[in-house]
Protein backbone atom coordinates (compact mmCIF):
# COMPACT_ATOMS: atom_id res chain seq x y z
CA UNK A 1 0.00 0.00 0.00
CA UNK A 2 1.46 3.35 -0.99
CA UNK A 3 1.36 6.35 1.27
CA UNK A 4 -0.53 8.19 -1.43
CA UNK A 5 -3.46 5.75 -1.45
CA UNK A 6 -6.70 7.48 -0.35
CA UNK A 7 -7.64 6.67 3.24
CA UNK A 8 -11.08 5.40 2.25
CA UNK A 9 -9.54 2.71 0.00
CA UNK A 10 -6.97 1.42 2.45
CA UNK A 11 -7.58 -1.98 4.04
CA UNK A 12 -8.46 -1.94 7.72
CA UNK A 13 -5.45 -3.47 9.50
CA UNK A 14 -3.70 -3.41 12.83
CA UNK A 15 -0.75 -1.09 13.18
CA UNK A 16 -1.07 2.60 12.39
CA UNK A 17 0.84 3.74 15.46
CA UNK A 18 2.06 6.84 13.64
CA UNK A 19 -1.52 7.93 13.10
CA UNK A 20 -2.38 7.20 16.73
CA UNK A 21 0.55 9.32 17.87
CA UNK A 22 -0.66 12.22 15.73
CA UNK A 23 -4.09 12.04 17.36
CA UNK A 24 -3.21 11.26 20.98
CA UNK A 25 0.30 12.66 21.12
CA UNK A 26 3.70 11.30 22.06
CA UNK A 27 6.59 10.06 19.98
CA UNK A 28 6.23 6.71 18.22
CA UNK A 29 8.82 5.15 20.52
CA UNK A 30 6.59 5.92 23.52
CA UNK A 31 3.77 3.73 22.22
CA UNK A 32 3.05 0.10 23.06
CA UNK A 33 1.50 -1.46 19.94
CA UNK A 34 -0.99 -4.20 20.85
CA UNK A 35 -3.01 -3.77 17.66
CA UNK A 36 -1.44 -6.66 15.74
CA UNK A 37 -1.23 -10.43 16.17
CA UNK A 38 2.54 -10.53 15.79
CA UNK A 39 4.58 -12.47 18.35
CA UNK A 40 6.18 -9.73 20.50
CA UNK A 41 9.16 -11.98 21.30
CA UNK A 42 10.48 -12.77 17.80
CA UNK A 43 12.74 -15.56 16.72
CA UNK A 44 16.39 -14.58 17.39
CA UNK A 45 17.88 -13.76 14.01
CA UNK A 46 21.18 -15.65 13.52
CA UNK A 47 24.30 -14.02 12.09
CA UNK A 48 24.18 -14.13 8.30
CA UNK A 49 27.07 -14.65 5.88
CA UNK A 50 27.83 -11.66 3.68
CA UNK A 51 26.92 -13.50 0.48
CA UNK A 52 23.20 -13.57 1.36
CA UNK A 53 23.26 -9.78 1.00
CA UNK A 54 25.59 -9.43 -1.98
CA UNK A 55 24.46 -12.31 -4.20
CA UNK A 56 21.22 -13.30 -5.88
CA UNK A 57 19.37 -16.11 -4.06
CA UNK A 58 20.55 -19.49 -5.31
CA UNK A 59 18.66 -22.72 -5.90
CA UNK A 60 20.31 -24.48 -2.97
CA UNK A 61 19.02 -21.87 -0.53
CA UNK A 62 15.54 -22.05 -2.05
CA UNK A 63 15.58 -25.86 -1.84
CA UNK A 64 16.74 -25.76 1.79
CA UNK A 65 13.88 -23.44 2.76
CA UNK A 66 11.36 -25.60 0.90
CA UNK A 67 12.56 -28.75 2.67
CA UNK A 68 12.48 -27.02 6.06
CA UNK A 69 8.90 -25.92 5.36
CA UNK A 70 7.90 -29.43 4.29
CA UNK A 71 9.36 -30.93 7.43
CA UNK A 72 7.94 -28.32 9.82
CA UNK A 73 4.39 -28.45 8.48
CA UNK A 74 4.48 -32.15 7.52
CA UNK A 75 3.44 -31.37 3.96
CA UNK A 76 2.05 -34.33 1.98
CA UNK A 77 4.41 -35.54 -0.73
CA UNK A 78 1.81 -34.85 -3.43
CA UNK A 79 1.54 -31.17 -2.48
CA UNK A 80 3.84 -28.39 -3.63
CA UNK A 81 5.44 -25.62 -1.56
CA UNK A 82 5.95 -22.07 -2.81
CA UNK A 83 7.75 -19.42 -0.78
CA UNK A 84 6.80 -15.79 -1.38
CA UNK A 85 7.66 -12.30 -0.10
CA UNK A 86 4.95 -12.35 2.55
CA UNK A 87 1.45 -13.80 2.74
CA UNK A 88 0.02 -10.52 1.41
CA UNK A 89 1.85 -11.01 -1.88
CA UNK A 90 0.14 -14.39 -2.26
CA UNK A 91 -3.28 -13.06 -1.23
CA UNK A 92 -3.09 -10.39 -3.92
CA UNK A 93 -2.41 -12.97 -6.65
CA UNK A 94 -4.66 -15.85 -5.59
CA UNK A 95 -7.83 -14.40 -7.21
CA UNK A 96 -6.09 -14.74 -10.58
CA UNK A 97 -5.88 -18.53 -10.30
CA UNK A 98 -9.40 -19.03 -11.69
CA UNK A 99 -11.90 -17.10 -13.83
CA UNK A 100 -13.75 -14.52 -11.75
CA UNK A 101 -17.07 -15.68 -10.33
CA UNK A 102 -18.55 -15.87 -6.85
CA UNK A 103 -16.19 -16.45 -3.93
CA UNK A 104 -17.39 -17.58 -0.52
CA UNK A 105 -15.59 -15.76 2.32
CA UNK A 106 -17.41 -16.24 5.63
CA UNK A 107 -17.09 -13.19 7.82
CA UNK A 108 -16.32 -11.24 9.73
CA UNK A 109 -12.76 -12.14 8.90
CA UNK A 110 -9.43 -10.81 7.65
CA UNK A 111 -10.55 -8.21 5.11
CA UNK A 112 -7.60 -8.41 2.71
CA UNK A 113 -8.98 -11.58 1.09
CA UNK A 114 -12.29 -10.01 0.11
CA UNK A 115 -10.57 -6.87 -1.04
CA UNK A 116 -8.20 -8.81 -3.32
CA UNK A 117 -10.97 -10.91 -4.88
CA UNK A 118 -13.22 -7.90 -5.41
CA UNK A 119 -10.37 -6.03 -7.11
CA UNK A 120 -9.98 -8.97 -9.51
CA UNK A 121 -13.66 -8.85 -10.48
CA UNK A 122 -15.04 -11.54 -8.17
CA UNK A 123 -18.35 -11.24 -6.34
CA UNK A 124 -17.69 -11.78 -2.64
CA UNK A 125 -20.41 -13.58 -0.67
CA UNK A 126 -20.65 -15.01 2.82
CA UNK A 127 -22.64 -18.02 1.56
CA UNK A 128 -21.27 -21.00 -0.41
CA UNK A 129 -24.30 -21.41 -2.71
CA UNK A 130 -23.36 -20.61 -6.29
CA UNK A 131 -19.71 -20.00 -5.44
CA UNK A 132 -16.83 -21.51 -7.38
CA UNK A 133 -14.16 -20.60 -4.82
CA UNK A 134 -13.82 -20.04 -1.10
CA UNK A 135 -11.38 -18.53 1.35
CA UNK A 136 -11.54 -19.99 4.85
CA UNK A 137 -9.46 -18.40 7.61
CA UNK A 138 -8.54 -20.96 10.32
CA UNK A 139 -8.23 -19.93 13.06
CA UNK A 140 -10.33 -16.99 12.07
CA UNK A 141 -9.18 -13.43 12.59
CA UNK A 142 -10.45 -11.84 14.83
CA UNK A 143 -12.52 -14.39 16.78
CA UNK A 144 -10.49 -17.61 16.49
CA UNK A 145 -13.32 -19.71 14.97
CA UNK A 146 -12.44 -22.90 13.07
CA UNK A 147 -14.83 -22.97 10.07
CA UNK A 148 -15.40 -26.12 8.04
CA UNK A 149 -14.33 -26.29 4.40
CA UNK A 150 -16.93 -26.21 1.62
CA UNK A 151 -16.68 -28.59 -1.33
CA UNK A 152 -15.80 -26.15 -4.13
CA UNK A 153 -13.36 -26.26 -7.07
CA UNK A 154 -10.95 -23.77 -5.44
CA UNK A 155 -10.57 -23.58 -1.67
CA UNK A 156 -7.91 -21.44 -0.01
CA UNK A 157 -7.29 -22.05 3.70
CA UNK A 158 -5.53 -19.17 5.46
CA UNK A 159 -3.59 -20.68 8.36
CA UNK A 160 -1.61 -17.54 9.18
CA UNK A 161 -2.29 -18.02 12.91
CA UNK A 162 -2.39 -21.83 13.01
CA UNK A 163 1.22 -22.36 14.09
CA UNK A 164 0.11 -21.78 17.68
CA UNK A 165 -2.17 -24.83 17.37
CA UNK A 166 -0.65 -27.19 14.77
CA UNK A 167 -3.07 -29.94 15.71
CA UNK A 168 -5.84 -27.87 14.07
CA UNK A 169 -4.02 -27.55 10.74
CA UNK A 170 -5.71 -28.86 7.61
CA UNK A 171 -2.40 -29.42 5.87
CA UNK A 172 -3.66 -32.83 4.71
CA UNK A 173 -6.09 -30.91 2.48
CA UNK A 174 -3.09 -29.58 0.57
CA UNK A 175 -2.84 -32.86 -1.32
CA UNK A 176 -6.28 -32.39 -2.95
CA UNK A 177 -6.69 -30.73 -6.36
CA UNK A 178 -7.90 -27.15 -6.09
CA UNK A 179 -6.66 -26.73 -2.50
CA UNK A 180 -4.13 -24.24 -1.17
CA UNK A 181 -2.97 -23.65 2.40
CA UNK A 182 -1.60 -20.21 3.18
CA UNK A 183 1.10 -19.83 5.85
CA UNK A 184 2.47 -16.58 7.28
CA UNK A 185 5.96 -16.56 8.71
CA UNK A 186 5.70 -13.13 10.32
CA UNK A 187 3.02 -13.90 12.91
CA UNK A 188 4.25 -16.89 14.94
CA UNK A 189 7.96 -16.19 14.46
CA UNK A 190 7.42 -12.47 15.03
CA UNK A 191 9.49 -11.39 12.02
CA UNK A 192 6.82 -9.61 9.99
CA UNK A 193 9.38 -7.24 8.51
CA UNK A 194 11.21 -10.16 6.89
CA UNK A 195 8.29 -10.57 4.45
CA UNK A 196 8.06 -14.33 4.08
CA UNK A 197 5.01 -16.45 3.42
CA UNK A 198 4.12 -19.82 1.88
CA UNK A 199 1.45 -21.32 -0.33
CA UNK A 200 1.18 -25.09 0.03
CA UNK A 201 -1.02 -27.28 -2.12
CA UNK A 202 -2.07 -28.16 -5.66
CA UNK A 203 1.12 -28.03 -7.78
CA UNK A 204 -0.82 -26.82 -10.83
CA UNK A 205 -2.12 -23.80 -8.88
CA UNK A 206 1.32 -23.12 -7.42
CA UNK A 207 2.81 -23.08 -10.91
CA UNK A 208 0.55 -20.17 -11.80
CA UNK A 209 1.46 -18.33 -8.62
CA UNK A 210 5.18 -18.92 -9.18
CA UNK A 211 4.97 -17.49 -12.69
CA UNK A 212 3.19 -14.39 -11.36
CA UNK A 213 5.89 -13.92 -8.71
CA UNK A 214 8.75 -13.85 -11.20
CA UNK A 215 12.36 -14.83 -10.45
CA UNK A 216 13.88 -14.53 -6.97
CA UNK A 217 10.65 -13.70 -5.12
CA UNK A 218 12.25 -14.31 -1.70
CA UNK A 219 15.37 -12.45 -0.62
CA UNK A 220 18.58 -14.21 0.38
CA UNK A 221 18.31 -13.10 4.02
CA UNK A 222 14.70 -14.32 4.20
CA UNK A 223 15.70 -17.70 2.74
CA UNK A 224 18.50 -18.10 5.29
CA UNK A 225 16.56 -16.93 8.36
CA UNK A 226 13.42 -18.84 7.41
CA UNK A 227 15.35 -22.09 6.98
CA UNK A 228 17.01 -21.82 10.39
CA UNK A 229 13.78 -20.87 12.16
CA UNK A 230 11.67 -23.62 10.58
CA UNK A 231 14.23 -26.21 11.68
CA UNK A 232 14.11 -25.03 15.30
CA UNK A 233 11.37 -27.20 16.78
CA UNK A 234 12.60 -26.55 20.33
CA UNK A 235 11.97 -22.82 19.97
CA UNK A 236 8.57 -23.45 18.40
CA UNK A 237 7.40 -25.71 21.22
CA UNK A 238 8.61 -23.32 23.92
CA UNK A 239 6.98 -20.39 22.13
CA UNK A 240 3.61 -22.13 21.91
CA UNK A 241 3.69 -22.77 25.65
CA UNK A 242 4.64 -19.15 26.41
CA UNK A 243 1.99 -17.69 24.12
CA UNK A 244 -0.69 -19.88 25.72
CA UNK A 245 0.30 -18.69 29.19
CA UNK A 246 0.42 -15.06 28.10
CA UNK A 247 -2.98 -15.26 26.41
CA UNK A 248 -4.49 -16.57 29.67
CA UNK A 249 -2.79 -13.74 31.57
CA UNK A 250 -4.24 -11.17 29.18
CA UNK A 251 -7.72 -12.68 29.51
CA UNK A 252 -7.47 -12.43 33.28
CA UNK A 253 -6.46 -8.75 33.11
CA UNK A 254 -9.27 -7.87 30.74
CA UNK A 255 -11.92 -9.81 32.65
CA UNK A 256 -10.85 -7.99 35.82
CA UNK A 257 -11.45 -4.76 33.88
CA UNK A 258 -14.98 -6.04 33.02
CA UNK A 259 -14.41 -7.03 29.42
CA UNK A 260 -15.86 -10.33 28.18
CA UNK A 261 -13.70 -12.81 26.28
CA UNK A 262 -15.12 -13.49 22.82
CA UNK A 263 -12.28 -15.62 21.44
CA UNK A 264 -9.05 -15.24 19.54
CA UNK A 265 -5.82 -17.20 19.35
CA UNK A 266 -2.72 -17.32 21.58
CA UNK A 267 -1.34 -14.42 19.50
CA UNK A 268 -4.33 -12.09 19.93
CA UNK A 269 -7.45 -11.93 22.05
CA UNK A 270 -10.90 -10.53 21.23
CA UNK A 271 -13.10 -8.91 23.87
CA UNK A 272 -16.65 -7.62 24.11
CA UNK A 273 -17.04 -4.24 25.74
CA UNK A 274 -19.81 -1.72 26.16
CA UNK A 275 -18.06 0.73 23.83
CA UNK A 276 -14.94 -0.40 21.98
CA UNK A 277 -14.05 3.10 20.75
CA UNK A 278 -14.16 4.36 24.33
CA UNK A 279 -11.86 1.53 25.44
CA UNK A 280 -9.45 2.27 22.62
CA UNK A 281 -9.43 5.95 23.53
CA UNK A 282 -8.86 5.14 27.20
CA UNK A 283 -5.82 2.98 26.44
CA UNK A 284 -4.52 5.36 23.78
CA UNK A 285 -4.30 8.08 26.40
CA UNK A 286 -1.75 5.78 28.04
CA UNK A 287 0.06 5.40 24.69
CA UNK A 288 -1.25 1.84 24.21
CA UNK A 289 -2.65 1.07 20.77
CA UNK A 290 -5.34 -1.55 20.19
CA UNK A 291 -7.60 -2.73 17.36
CA UNK A 292 -11.29 -2.03 16.89
CA UNK A 293 -13.48 -2.94 13.91
CA UNK A 294 -15.83 -1.06 11.58
CA UNK A 295 -18.45 -3.84 11.82
CA UNK A 296 -18.69 -3.95 15.63
CA UNK A 297 -19.04 -1.16 18.16
CA UNK A 298 -18.26 -3.54 21.01
CA UNK A 299 -15.29 -5.66 19.91
CA UNK A 300 -11.73 -4.73 20.77
CA UNK A 301 -8.71 -6.90 19.97
CA UNK A 302 -5.41 -6.91 21.83
CA UNK A 303 -2.13 -8.57 21.01
CA UNK A 304 0.25 -9.72 23.72
CA UNK A 305 2.69 -7.50 25.64
CA UNK A 306 6.26 -8.64 25.14
CA UNK A 307 8.06 -7.66 28.35
CA UNK A 308 7.17 -7.54 32.01
CA UNK A 309 7.35 -3.76 31.85
CA UNK A 310 4.78 -3.82 29.04
CA UNK A 311 2.49 -6.05 31.09
CA UNK A 312 2.70 -3.73 34.08
CA UNK A 313 2.03 -0.75 31.86
CA UNK A 314 -1.13 -2.36 30.47
CA UNK A 315 -2.26 -3.39 33.94
CA UNK A 316 -1.85 0.18 35.21
CA UNK A 317 -3.80 1.59 32.25
CA UNK A 318 -6.65 -0.86 32.79
CA UNK A 319 -6.77 0.01 36.48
Amino acid sequence: MSRGEPAETRPDHGGGVDGAALRWGGARAEWLDLSTGINPCPYPVPPLPSEVWGCLPDERAEAALTKAARDFWRVPAEAGVLAAPGASALIARMPLLAPAGRVHIPGPTYNEHGRAFAAAGWQVTDRPEGASAAVIVRPNNPDGRMPDLPDLPLVIVDESFCDTCPEASLIAEAARPGRLILKSFGKFWGLAGLRLGFAIGDPALLAGLAQAMGPWPVSGPALAIGTVALRDQTWAEATRARLTRDAARLDALMKAARAEVVGGTPLFRLYQTGDAALWQDRLARHRIWTRIFPYSRQWIRLGLPGTEADWLRLEAALA
